[in-house]
């Protein structure tokens, strides 16, 4: 099922039930960094305060809630506004489960006293411990062979020396925390193209595939472009996605149609 809804995400979460959301992935605005056809303005500490607090009612327990997120730079200084709604998740109830890293391949070198910023956050809260976590896996290099070091010994209750088996490095390992992906890219989709700030549509799949089964349901509070639905159509997962804009709404109804 796709239920898109066009208007503000603090009234429309308004007809979206309690506990009825497995996962959300989202990406809200960061600071005034853009302005979004002028839909920005409203965005603050206040209102953010009231999302994430309602964001906490919608979601299921064991659900897990994907907020990617940057900072604005003001006067030479970074707001800390991602940290702020961290903790501020964490006293409505969330756990912060993990600060995951979105590494960006081709980040844009900027002119400035600093190193270059080339990641995001993807803040991963859960509202209690998650129920679904399906890993996604990369070969382990040094698979079949054995651990290194000595094995470990034990004394049994004749007080005999007894040497443990090393063990043998397994085919694969979860892989880390730190995502790279390559941004900027349509996918094939020229539509996505259209909004200032898309983010890839492999993130919003390997995180719809790591924290969510088929048939549950994905919430995007802040559609954009409809990516995060697209990803859920080609998952087989039921998607809500709210967005204020109508120029945004139109291409997500369009992409999501077409996926």
């Amino acid at each position: 099922m796709i239920n898109l809804m066009m208007g503000d995400c603090l009234e429309r979460m308004k007809e979206i039930p309690d506990g009825s959301v497995d996962l959300t992935v989202t990406s809200p605005p960061y600071d005034n960094l853009r302005t979004y056809n002028g839909n920005n303005d409203q965005w603050g500490e206040h209102v953010w305060r009231d999302v994430i607090a309602d964001l906490y009612r919608v979601t299921k327990d064991g659900g897990v809630v994907v907020w990617v997120v940057g900072d604005a730079t003001i006067k030479g200084s970074e707001t800390g506004t991602s940290f702020k709604q961290a903790l501020w998740a964490m006293e409505c109830g969330f756990r912060l489960h993990d600060t995951m890293i979105y590494r960006k391949d081709n980040y844009t070198p900027l002119s400035h006293r600093r190193y270059e910023q080339e990641w995001e956050y993807m803040f991963v809260l859960s509202k209690g411990a998650p129920k679904t976590f399906n890993p996604i896996k990369i070969p382990c290099k040094h698979a079949g062979s054995e651990t290194w070091g000595q094995p470990s010994q034990y004394k049994d209750s004749s007080g005999n020396l007894t040497k443990l088996s090393k063990k043998v490095i397994s085919d694969e390992k979860i892989t880390g925390n730190i995502f790279n992906y390559r941004t900027g890219s349509t996918e094939g989709d020229s539509l996505s193209k259209k909004h200032p700030a898309r983010f890839p549509l492999k993130l919003a799949h390997d995180h719809i595939i790591s924290w969510s089964n088929e048939g549950d349901t994905v919430l995007d509070l802040f559609m954009g472009s409809g990516t995060t639905g697209v990803a859920c159509k080609k998952l087989g997962r039921d998607f809500t996605g709210i967005e204020l804009d109508q120029i945004y709404y139109d291409i997500a109804e369009e992409r999501i149609a077409k996926a």
